[in-house]
């Protein structure tokens, strides 16, 4: 005889759109966003997201953009309905003077 296993409720989806769209509002004036990817994450006790976003500055340096991201991006509130912001990461990519920001999520 078969039992039917319970039924799970659905994932809550991939908070990447969103997420894009709080960083552009959070970004200093001078950077600009570019490509974005996430990639999905998971340790033993927690299921997420990597989110990976390219940030070019239209005018300044690179690295001072990079620092002043860093202390806006620590004091934001990121509100994700189902997922909480993990970490954040800003830290000069390999091309000149460009940003690249790594935010990690896990599901609530």
């Amino acid at each position: 005889m078969t039992y039917p296993s319970p039924v799970r409720a659905p994932r809550p989806g991939c908070p990447h759109r969103r997420l894009r769209a709080l960083l552009a509002r959070a970004l200093p004036t001078g950077l600009t966003l570019g490509e974005s990817k996430f990639r999905p994450w998971a340790s033993a006790n927690f299921v997420g997201a990597r989110h990976i976003f390219a940030c070019a500055p239209t005018a300044g340096n690179g690295s001072t953009m990079a620092a002043a991201l860093r202390s806006q991006l620590d004091a934001t509130e990121w509100p994700l309905a189902g997922h909480i912001v993990a970490d954040a990461v800003v830290e000069q990519a390999c091309a000149a003077h460009a940003v690249r920001i790594e935010i990690l999520t896990v599901e609530d």
